[in-house]
This record gives structure tokens, C-alpha cells and sequence, in this order.
């Protein structure tokens, strides 16, 4: 954001401090009256207590803290713990809200917005010399394609996300205008009443999410915020480009294509969650479909109110009036009981018409898994069908002259359906790759093809693969003789068939394979698609009706992915299979693993490095290339500001695409309100506009010296990384020993395991999303951080001045820019004192003495470093409102990592019975709730 809305956050910061306290009174009261005074009473001290430590370090004051939550049994413990975190879910609401404020302001006094706004973005383009049919074709071209996932699943259950929605649009009636006696009164008396509910219901899963459960918190974010956020996204955008461009002398008008598209993996991910059966990928697709429908169910309902135009009074255009004398003709039956409705109304007749037939398509969809063109012939029958007519009735109000009704809610509506279609969002599907070479060479192994295909090279397999693809199998392949494994595998394409067929092309997205490793992983998935017709000749054409993603994922993958690619693309079946899919290839890119294999350094420039390899491939080939981002909601995961992250890509590598994951935390963060919503989608969306400015104009290329310097940066962070964390001896036993990993693992937070290999503690079987919680409830963020400041200490003590080129790479370059500002958070969420207390939990203190001893000194190099480079005196200085609001977290932590502490320790004691363990669990897991509220991340 521009120093212009950072400075109006400062500036009107007390109103903010004003509403936290308010609602921290609130709490407070409510506490006092529904758990008594003696838990109030604990609260405060704790609170007041810490907040002094942290203005001034006390040692009998601390020891005295330490006692009194030594000396609370696990009753009051929980009910200490959950104090804290609904302060903290309250906090996050009134900064939302206060941000919210904030933008209002300044747009209400029309001057030019903040950075990254469509207003500041289009001037941008105006000032560059980008004429309007250039920025037609960046639209054009544009597709911007969140993709929600459920690892980590959001920690909060929906009843409270629901309950933080009412307490948010509340606290708005308190900026509003008055327009009663005792509005405000009356708005802080409803305030108090929802906080007294929130307190009273449970925030903790009872029991370890279903899948189906993770469907629908998914869907909740659809319902609840974004129908109403894309409408306006693009009302948004329109307005802004009519404003800016309206006097460019070669205007005439922008159209607005369908760029913005929702994915999934909510039902469709598969790797390492064996609850993700075919079964249930039905039931997400299910309720996809009835989920949109009904939303335009009751679109349509409000349109019937709103256009009540009479024949008498306009003529619709011919084509309207064609399509509506074939619908009376058609659709007789919907009008038995009054024929003669709407007659003279023609806009609302054919209105009642297409909310008939979508009620028949929800019917269907609800009532059976049978196509709907096959059992029902009044439903539509493909979402083409149904934006055909929305798009009649629009082009026939324009005709005679009413544009402002085609404009309004009808245009809206006409945005959503070709956002969503009758799908919702693309549903992806991943499996990891060995699985895969499993069902093949049992498969090759019954029809007679192979015997010991896993015994083969890449090369050899893809030669036979491609063999088995063009000219089919030697004997038919007899399914029952299958292990079930592999029918369970065979079963997800023929469920991709299905729904591409029944429901939309669009329906299934990609087929994406975690853990690739060769050219080979990606044709055994072309060989498995061949075997339910997804694949083939078709009068001697090739058809492909499976769109395949190798997603790279380690270090070592990165490296290796432009010769896996150049394999691949070199076969000739497979060529013809991208050739039928219009030479489109898409490759996902995995943030996680990569950071936790080599280190946050190593894994964003091998990163930076593998898409411009991989473009530069493509575009040798021919090939259309979008590359997919599997970004976490950590820093350690590849997480940050969506708007700098997509800026700091390599020069033309995103093409006017980018596809992301949104993962856990940060869609309730992002998109638990859609006025927040409105502004993160327009945040992304013009962070992708900028990064396609290639597409129609020359760029500047990043400069040969940068380029060289962060290679041999990364090359010794790597390495310092893996000596930690490869290297050490008692690392992993420290990880285990001094982090809460293991209590994470018993949350009930996400249906899939916390571990590859239950039972395995390598590194290798730690999940990313459990490795990077873990160090993070511990304060000490290494995934983050670590191996920065060594790396960068050590290349600027080989030759004098360097310093000067980092500060120039600080600031002229944005991939080193957000590379280092993302470092700074993780920094500062760090904290070195309470690391100390979790590194205590070590049983061996001659481990503990090592391991911490070096991520401290990392700690304070990497600080040292980043400071100098981005010449700030403290962390975030360049950063005010981000600053300010984890400072405002900071204080309030500190009492729940000690009572965390102390939990630990009462848990793991060997002597508890089994009931004793379970009475300690429960406020433990509350306390790392509460603590990832207050850092505002999970996973």
C-alpha cells in the first residue's frame, strides 16, 4: 500500500485503539458476570502482568506469573485460554473493519486510491503509454484463479466464523450514521450479547473433521461472501477504467471477459488423506452444483420483482422476442396453473422461465446422480444454455434504451454465471505419483504388456506407455482381477468422465501429481485416463479430455523439472495429447516442501529459477504454459501479500495467468467478509495485471549481477539450512521435543494426517503444514528465516561494498524485496525469550544447549542483516500498519505460550493416568487455538 494509506492508518490509529479496548471492556464484562470473579480476576493479572514484562523485564515478577499459572487447574487453564483467544478473534475484527474504514475514506474523497487498487493501477497504465486496446488484451489474456484448499483447514469451526460475522457487521452500526436514539447504545448492548454467546459456545472440535465437513466450510466463503464480492469486483473495474480512460482519444468502450475463476481441492485432494474416496468427490461436485444453483435461484427471484417492463411501454429486440415464443411454446407446463402470467411482461415471463428450469436442474441434482439432459428435459442442460439467456434479455433492454437495467443486478448475475457456471469451482484432483506406477504395472501385469514395469527406466516405461496409449493393451483389462487399490484409482477417472460429461467440461480442473519425480509419472496418468475414454483417437484424431499438472515439490524436483518437461514435451503421443488441449500445459510449483527441504532462501530461488526454465521451454515448444503456485499461509510456505507475491515473479513468466492456492487461515482472513474480499480480489487481480505488462510491451530484464549474487546466496543458505536441520545430531528429537507437533497432530483440525508415514519422524514424513505450525506455537519460526542471515553475512564478507548491492537489490528488485519483507514478519512473530522456555521442554540438555544456541545466533545475524540491508532501524519500520498491528498481538501472547508451557509439561508427565492426560489435552489444544489466533496463522 502507498505511505498516503499508511499515513491515514496512523493517523486515525486511536479509533482503532478505541474499538479494541471497547470490546476488550466487553469481554471483560462478560467474563465478570458469566465465569465469576476469580477467573476475571486471573485474566488480568496474567494480562496486566505480562504486558509489564514486556515493557521491562522483572524477574520476581515473572517467577510470581509462573507460579500462579503453575498453580490453576486445567478448568481455569481452559477458561484462561479461551479469554485470550476470543480477544484475539475480536482484535482481528475491529483492525478488518478499521482497514475497511480506512479505504472508505479515502475513496469517499475521490482522490486517487492506495497502491494496488484498480484507480492507482489504471493511472499506472495511463501514465506507462498503455493505450486501450492493449489493456483489452491484458484482460483478455487475463485469468486469475484462486484455488481453496483444506490443509490446514481453518481451525475455527463455522457456528463461530458465523458468529464473528454478526459481531463484525455490528461493530459497523458504531461508524454509521445515526439514524435512531441510542443507536450506538443499543449497537454496544447487541455487541455484548453476541461476545456473551461466542463465549459460550465451543470454539474446539469435539471430534477430527470429515471431509464433507471441509466441503462445506468451503463453500461457506461462496455463500456468505463472495457472490457478493465478484459482482462488484468487476463493477469496480469498470468504473475504473470508464474514469480513467474515458478521454483517451481511442476509447470506446473495454469489455470485461470471464477472467476470474474459483478452484478446489476440497473433496478432490487425495494425497496422503485416505478419507478422500470417489465418494466423496461426488458429494463436493454435489454440492458445487446445488450450492450455485440456488444462489441463482434467487438472483433470478429478485430480477422477476425488479423488471417489470410492459410490452406497451418498450419493444424488446427480435432475438428476445423469438427465444420467448419458443420457451411458451416448450415450457407450457409451467404455466398450468396461470397461463396468462406475466403475458404482457415479456422480461419477467421469460424470467419465471429460467428460474422454472433451474429449479429443475437443482431438483435433479438433489434427487439423483442421473445427467440431467438424460432424466429431466426442462432443466438446462449446460450453463452456456442459461448465460445465453440471461444475455438475450440484456441485449434486448439495450436496444430500447435501457441500459441502466441491463447494467444493474441482471449484469451482476450475468458476472456470476460466467464465473461459476454450474460448477462452482473447478474441482482439482491430486495423487502422489508412486501410487500411480503401482495401478500401471498391475495393470500392464494382467493384460499381458509387462511384467516388471517397475523395474524400468523413465525412458522405457514412456516408451511402452506411449505404445499402450496409441495402440491399446494386448488383452482387454479385466477389472475384477484388480487389487482394490488400484479399481479405487481407476474409479477417480471414471468419475472425472462422468462429471465432465454430466455436469460441465468445466467441472474437473487438473489431474495433479504430487511428488513427480520423472517424465514417466506424468504418462502413467495419460495411460490411466486412455482407460476411461478420457484419452484416445476418435476418426483418427487424438481427443484429451484430462488436463495433467506434474507438481515439483523438493529442492531437487525444481532443479530436475525442465528436463522431466523437455522429455515429456519430446514424446510424440503426448505431444498430440497437449496438441488436442490446445498446446496448454499447466505445472504446479510446491513452496512447502521445497522451504522445508533446503530453507525459505534455497526453495524461493530455485523456485524463481524453475518458472523462468520452464516458460523458456514452453515457449521454445510452442507450448502455452501456466504455472500454478502451491502457496501456504506462512511464510515458511511461500505465504505473503498476495499483491507483492504475484509482482515479485521473474520478468515474463506469468502471462496473463496465475493460479494459487488459498489454504486454511487465509481464506477466513481474506474472504470471512466479502468487504474484505472485494479488496484482496482486487488487490491479486491488479498485482496480476502489472505482472502481464510483458505481454504487450517490452520489460526490463533483471540485472546479470543480481542474479549471480542470490545464486551464491542461496547456495550457502542451503547449505547452512541442512547442516541445522540434515546435519545435527538430536535436531529432530529437539523439533519433537521442544514444539507442540505432536499435540498438533491430535487437533481436530483437518481430516488428513499430520504425517506421511504414521510412525515415521524424518523430516521427510513431517508434513510442511505440521513442521511450519510446530516451529511456530514455539516462537521461533525457523522455517521463516533460517539460513538468510548467514548466507548473506558470509557473501558480503568475501568482497567489500556488497552491502551496497543488496541495499540496490532491496530496492530496485521485488522478488529480493518480498523475499526479505516476508522474512521480516517471520522475524517478527519470532520471539528469542519464550523460544528459550519451549527449547527447556528438551530432555537433553546438552542438545537443547546446541541446537538452541545455533538458531539464536541465526536469529540475531538474520535481524542484523535484513536491517542493514532495508537501512530500518527495527523490524517492519518500512511496514507501519503491519508493525502496529502484531504489536498490538505481541503482549497478549506471551501469557499463552507460558500457560502453553506449562501445559506441555503437565501433559507429557509419565506418571498421568489416563483420564489425567486427557483432563490436561483439552486446554492445551485450546492454547494452540488461541496462540495461531494471535499470530493469525496456522499452517
Amino acid at each position: 500500500m502507498t505511505d498516503t494509506f499508511a499515513k491515514a492508518c496512523i493517523k486515525h490509529d486511536k479509533a482503532l485503539r478505541q474499538r479494541v479496548h471497547l470490546f476488550g471492556v466487553l469481554l471483560g464484562e462478560v467474563l465478570h458476570e458469566q465465569v465469576g470473579k476469580e477467573t476475571y480476576t486471573v485474566v488480568e493479572r496474567l494480562r496486566k502482568g505480562y504486558l509489564k514484562l514486556h515493557a521491562k523485564p522483572d524477574r520476581a515478577l515473572y517467577n510470581r506469573l509462573t507460579r500462579l499459572i503453575e498453580s490453576l487447574q486445567p478448568e481455569m487453564l481452559s477458561a484462561v485460554v479461551r479469554a485470550f483467544s476470543i480477544y484475539f478473534m475480536l482484535v482481528n475484527i475491529a483492525e478488518e473493519a478499521f482497514l475497511h474504514r480506512q479505504r472508505r475514506r479515502i475513496a469517499g474523497k475521490g482522490s486517487e486510491l492506495w497502491e494496488g487498487s484498480f484507480d492507482h493501477t489504471l493511472r499506472g497504465f495511463r501514465k506507462q503509454g498503455i493505450a486501450p486496446q492493449q489493456l483489452q488484451n491484458i484482460l483478455d489474456d487475463a485469468a486469475y484463479i484462486p484455488v481453496f484448499t483444506a490443509h490446514p483447514t481453518e481451525s475455527k469451526r463455522l457456528v463461530v466464523m458465523k458468529l464473528l460475522r454478526r459481531i463484525f457487521l455490528t461493530s459497523e452500526v458504531l461508524d454509521a450514521p445515526k439514524r435512531g436514539i441510542n443507536q450506538r447504545q443499543a449497537a454496544i448492548k447487541s455487541l455484548k450479547t453476541q461476545i456473551q454467546i461466542l463465549w459460550k459456545t465451543e470454539e474446539v472440535r469435539a471430534v477430527r473433521p470429515e471431509v464433507r465437513n471441509e466441503i462445506r466450510l468451503g463453500l461457506y466463503y461462496f455463500q456468505n461472501s463472495l457472490f457478493e464480492a465478484i459482482p462488484q469486483v468487476f463493477r469496480r473495474l469498470q468504473n475504473g477504467i470508464d474514469r480513467v480512460y474515458a478521454d483517451h482519444q481511442e476509447y470506446h468502450g473495454i469489455q470485461l471477459p470471464p477472467f476470474i475463476r474459483f478452484g478446489s481441492w476440497i473433496g478432490g485432494d487425495r494425497d496422503g488423506n485416505p478419507f478422500v474416496t470417489a465418494e466423496v468427490t461426488r458429494l463436493a461436485l454435489k454440492l458445487q452444483q446445488q450450492t450455485i444453483l440456488g444462489e441463482y435461484i434467487r438472483r433470478v427471484d429478485k430480477l422477476i420483482a425488479e423488471l417489470t417492463f410492459s410490452d406497451r411501454f418498450c419493444t424488446p429486440n427480435w432475438s428476445f422476442n423469438e427465444s420467448l415464443k419458443s420457451d411458451n411454446e416448450r415450457y407450457q407446463a409451467f404455466f398450468q396453473d396461470n397461463p396468462r402470467r406475466f403475458e404482457d411482461e415479456p422480461y419477467r415471463r421469460k424470467l419465471f422461465i429460467v428460474r422454472e428450469r433451474l429449479k429443475q436442474s437443482l431438483q435433479t441434482v438433489e434427487a439423483a446422480p442421473t445427467p440431467i439432459q438424460d432424466s429431466n428435459p426442462e432443466a438446462y442442460t449446460t450453463e452456456t444454455a442459461f448465460q445465453r439467456d440471461l444475455k438475450l434479455i440484456s441485449h434486448s433492454l439495450l436496444s430500447h434504451g435501457d441500459e441502466d437495467a441491463a447494467e444493474g443486478e441482471l449484469q451482476d448475475l450475468i458476472h456470476l454465471a460466467e464465473t461459476f457456471g454450474f460448477y462452482l469451482a473447478r474441482l482439482d484432483i491430486r495423487q502422489e505419483s508412486s501410487l500411480h506406477t503401482s495401478a500401471v504395472a498391475e495393470i500392464l501385469r494382467i493384460t499381458g504388456d509387462e511384467t516388471e514395469y517397475q523395474k524400468l527406466n523413465s525412458q522405457q516405461r514412456i516408451q511402452l506407455l506411449d505404445s499402450v496409449i496409441t495402440e491399446g493393451t494386448t488383452q482387454p483389462l479385466q477389472v475384477d482381477k484388480l487389487s482394490q487399490e488400484t479399481r479405487d484409482i481407476l474409479e477417480v477417472f471414471d468419475l472425472i468422465a462422468d462429471s465432465k460429461r454430466d455436469i460441465s467440461p468445466l467441472a474437473i480442473g487438473q489431474y495433479v501429481i504430487s511428488m513427480t519425480h520423472h517424465a514417466s509419472d506424468i504418462m502413467e496418468v495419460a495411460f490411466l485416463g486412455s482407460l476411461s475414454g478420457l484419452i484416445g483417437l476418435q476418426n483418427g484424431a487424438w481427443f484429451c479430455q484430462l488436463e495433467i499438472s506434474p507438481l515439483f515439490e523438493t529442492i531437487n524436483d525444481l532443479k530436475n523439472s525442465e528436463s522431466i518437461l523437455d522429455e515429456l514435451f519430446s514424446n510424440s503421443c503426448y505431444r498430440q495429447l497437449l496438441n488436442a488441449n490446445n498446446d496448454r500445459q499447466e505445472v504446479m510449483l510446491g513452496y512447502s516442501d521445497s522451504a522445508k527441504d533446503g530453507g525459505i532462501m534455497a526453495s524461493a530461488w530455485n523456485l524463481y529459477q524453475t518458472q523462468k526454465r520452464i516458460i523458456a521451454l514452453a515457449e521454445k515448444q510452442g507450448i502455452q504454459c501456466r504455472l500454478f503456485h502451491g502457496r501456504g499461509g506462512t511464510v515458511g510456505r511461500g505465504g505473503g501479500p498476495t499483491h507483492q507475491s504475484i509482482l515479485a515473479q521473474p520478468g515474463n513468466t506469468v502471462k496473463g495467468e496465475i493460479k494459487f492456492t488459498e489454504q486454511g487461515e487465509v481464506l477466513s482472513n481474506k474472504y470471512s467478509n466479502f468487504e474484505t474480499a472485494i479488496f484482496e480480489l482486487t488487490m491479486g487481480i491488479t498485482g496480476l495485471f502489472k505482472a502481464s505488462l510483458g505481454e504487450v510491451r517490452d520489460i526490463r530484464e533483471e540485472k546479470q549481477q543480481y542474479l549471480e549474487a542470490l545464486e551464491e546466496i542461496a547456495t550457502i543458505s542451503e547449505q547452512h539450512f541442512r547442516k541445522l536441520t540434515e546435519g545435527t545430531d538430536g535436531f529432530l528429537d529437539y523439533f519433537y521435543e521442544a514444539t507442540p507437533v505432536n499435540e498438533i497432530g491430535m487437533m481436530n483440525i483437518g481430516s488428513r494426517p499430520s504425517h506421511r508415514s504414521k510412525g515415521n519422524r524424518s523430516k521427510s514424513s513431517v508434513r510442511a503444514i505440521a513442521w511450519v505450525f510446530g516451529w511456530g506455537q514455539a516462537r521461533q519460526n525457523i522455517p521463516g528465516w533460517y539460513g538468510i542471515g548467514f548466507a548473506l553475512e558470509q557473501w558480503r564478507r568475501q568482497k567489500p561494498g556488497r552491502m551496497k548491492t543488496l541495499q540496490a537489490m532491496y530496492r530496485h528488485w521485488p522478488f529480493f524485496h518480498a523475499l526479505l519483507s516476508n522474512a521480516q514478519m517471520a522475524l517478527f512473530k519470532t520471539d528469542m525469550t519464550i523460544a528459550w522456555e519451549y527449547a527447556n521442554l528438551c530432555g537433553d540438555n546438552s542438545t537443547r544447549d546446541r541446537i538452541f544456541s545455533e538458531i539464536e545466533l541465526e536469529y540475531e545475524r538474520t535481524r542484523k542483516q535484513i536491517l542493514k540491508i532495508a537501512r530500518i532501524d527495527n523490524l517492519l519500520d518500512d511496514m507501519p500498519v503491519l508493525q502496529k498491528s502484531l504489536s498490538r498481538r505481541d503482549s497478549y501472547l506471551d501469557p499463552l505460550n507460558h500457560i502453553q508451557l506449562g501445559l506441555l509439561r503437565h501433559y507429557r508427565h509419565t506418571d498421568l493416568q489416563e483420564e489425567e492426560e486427557e483432563m490436561w489435552l483439552r486446554p492445551l489444544l485450546r492454547s494452540i487455538n488461541a496462540i495461531s489466533a494471535g499470530l493469525r496463522n496456522t499452517g
